[in-house]
């Protein structure tokens, strides 16, 4: 599907778009990959690593600039939503910027995508849009709301709109490891709560869930990936054997664990061997044969959190995914 096409990446001077770029040009071989940020900075160092590739173009641009959208999605195909304001605490003392970006951008993104006649649209989303205690949760929730609904908006131009949905991110700009592994050598880490647990997922996995979605999308799925959680105590213990664990006490919107699916969600949700689906409500898609096909409904009252987990991540393992990444941690 992706190959020969024109994608363009939102936010994709990030962690996310730092994999999903070599991957997809590599497997697809795109006609062109269109990178979109606001950080002149981010794109001039990452232009680095794709030079002498045609294929690789960028875009100085923000998704709370309809017009500037308009511009950049002229002859695009396929688009990923990656631009967010994501740290929560961020968000929680900037909440009129973290909305300006999470859902006044998703909102310029959806039109723009209609009104231009991008085929499918494929939008990043959180663990923390399910049952939102913090601001960007409850934005990414609009966020994921209004993806689902532009399926309905577009009408008869078909352009189609889902959500992949994520955990904890191993090795991505602001997350735990690459923090534990920048301070290890102060001999102690702060951990905010002994209970709090977290998902696994890594790039790769995040990248190869937007290229099935892209592939089994009829419009307004959100796919959730089955991934191992961790105890971020154990995290820390393999990170850095040798220091101190700390206990300073939860963040403002923070969560003791994360959330992917919650029970209200269960009525609409299908299971697959390596992934669950959320399908939409509205219109009744969440009965429809296409959508749902050789999914199995979920329980009554099922819930998909990092501490209920069937799976998880043993020590041995998350040390063979350091060792196999220690150069690239914290390097985007």
């Amino acid at each position: 599907m992706l190959s020969g096409s024109t994608i363009l990446v939102t936010g994709g001077t990030g962690s996310f778009g730092h994999k999903f770029i070599p991957m997809t040009l590599e497997k697809f071989n795109p006609k062109k990959i269109i990178i979109l940020s606001r950080d002149e900075m981010k794109q001039w160092e990452m232009a680095k690593l794709f030079e002498g590739d045609s294929r690789v173009r960028f875009f100085i641009g923000d998704v709370r600039d309809k017009d500037r959208l308009y511009r950049a999605l002229d002859g695009v195909d396929y688009v990923v939503h990656a631009a967010a304001t994501k740290i929560v605490p961020t968000a929680e003392y900037n909440p009129f910027e973290c909305i300006k970006t999470n859902v006044d951008g998703a909102m310029n993104l959806v039109d723009a995508c209609i009104d231009k006649g991008v085929k499918k649209v494929v939008a990043l989303s959180t663990d923390k849009a399910s049952s939102p205690i913090n601001l960007y949760g409850a934005t990414k929730l609009a966020s994921d709301k209004l993806f689902v609904a532009g399926n309905h908006y577009a009408g008869a131009n078909r352009t189609r709109f889902s959500v992949v949905r994520y955990g904890n991110v191993m090795g991505s700009r602001g997350s735990v490891i690459p923090f534990f592994m920048s301070i290890r050598d102060k001999g102690v880490l702060p951990i905010t709560d002994d209970r709090m647990t977290r998902f696994m997922i890594s790039l790769e996995q995040g990248v190869e869930l937007v290229w099935h979605a892209f592939e089994d999308m009829v419009g307004g799925e959100i796919y959730v990936k089955k991934i191992p959680s961790m105890k971020v105590t154990d995290t820390a213990r393999v990170v850095a054997p040798e220091a101190k664990q700390e206990i300073v006490g939860i963040r403002p919107g923070e969560k003791l664990h994360e959330q992917m699916i919650g029970f209200e969600d269960a009525p609409y949700t299908y299971e697959y061997p390596e992934h669950y689906k959320i399908l939409p409500a509205i219109n009744n898609w969440d009965k429809d044969v296409d959508r749902i096909k050789d999914g199995q409904k979920v329980p009554e009252g099922f819930t998909y959190s990092s501490d209920n987990n069937v799976e998880w991540m043993s020590d041995a393992v998350l040390q063979q995914w350091l060792d196999s990444n220690y150069e690239q941690i914290g390097k985007i």
